[in-house]
């Protein structure tokens, strides 16, 4: 009995010593600086689609993330015959085409259209470029897996 006892006394010491500390961790992890996350859900109507001027026949609207922290999901649509030129993205893109007709093209790989459903992946760093080739504008989800930047082929006017 007394061994059960000492466990028993030793058990209630070590749990003691750790109120502290739990106490402690679920403050911080419920303090107001802390980030929550959220699902998100946004309508195609509601989209915020603006021009940033680079190049001015695309818009896009920011759907999910931080570009400026980490990754990050846009939708952007290109007016018909929108070229975006070559350039590069430290971060991996992911591209899926939604609605019209991108020819898009990748160093070391030959220019594809990409319908509704297509897909492209370019690696961090490797140059591309798209075009809108329908009628009407093109729209496609963009993904970035880390903080967001450009690397323009050639200075931009």
């Amino acid at each position: 009995m007394n061994k059960i006892t000492a466990i028993s006394d030793k058990t209630k010491k070590m749990l003691l010593n750790l109120a502290p500390v739990t106490i402690l961790l679920a403050a911080v992890a419920s303090s107001p600086g802390q980030t929550t996350h959220h699902g998100v859900v946004t309508p195609l109507a509601s989209a915020k689609l603006a021009s940033d001027g680079q190049p001015a026949c695309l818009k896009s609207a920011l759907e999910n993330g931080n570009p400026d922290a980490g990754p990050s999901t846009f939708l952007l649509e290109a007016a018909p015959g929108c070229v975006v030129p070559a350039h590069s993205h430290t971060a991996e893109e992911q591209l899926i085409i939604v609605r019209g007709d991108v020819l898009t093209g990748m160093d070391g790989m030959s220019d594809q259209t990409l319908g509704p459903g297509g897909f492209a992946m370019m690696p961090g760093k490797a140059m591309h470029w798209f075009t809108c080739q329908s009628k009407s504008p093109c729209l496609m989800f963009v993904t970035f897996d880390r903080t967001y930047d450009i690397t323009w082929a050639k200075p931009q006017k």
